[in-house]
């Protein structure tokens, strides 16, 4: 092929065709506010079906056995405790 005045200029080879910029997703503050506010919400709804949540019978129940386990250790010990103004001295006298 014939360069001259009439052709115009050798041409280059074309780049390579870089892909396309993903473009960012597009974010409704509104709708982000108020969701970070529902997930907020939700976590003080659960933390207070927790501490509100469980029925009578059940407490009582986990009071009794509570109760119950403090009393067996208690039975188990070597040693009955003392009230505060005893002291060992007090026991060494008897």
């Amino acid at each position: 092929m014939l360069h001259g005045w009439w052709n115009g200029p050798p041409t280059r080879a074309p780049k390579p065709r870089t892909p396309p910029r993903k473009m960012a997703e597009i974010v409704n503050l509104r709708r982000a506010r108020k969701a970070k506010d529902r997930a907020e919400k939700e976590k003080t709804a659960e933390a207070n079906r927790v501490l509100h949540g469980t029925p009578k019978h059940l407490r009582k129940l986990s009071d009794a056995q509570k109760d119950k386990a403090e009393q067996r250790l208690a039975g188990h010990r070597l040693e009955k405790s003392r009230s505060v103004g005893e002291s060992r001295s007090d026991e060494d006298d008897k």
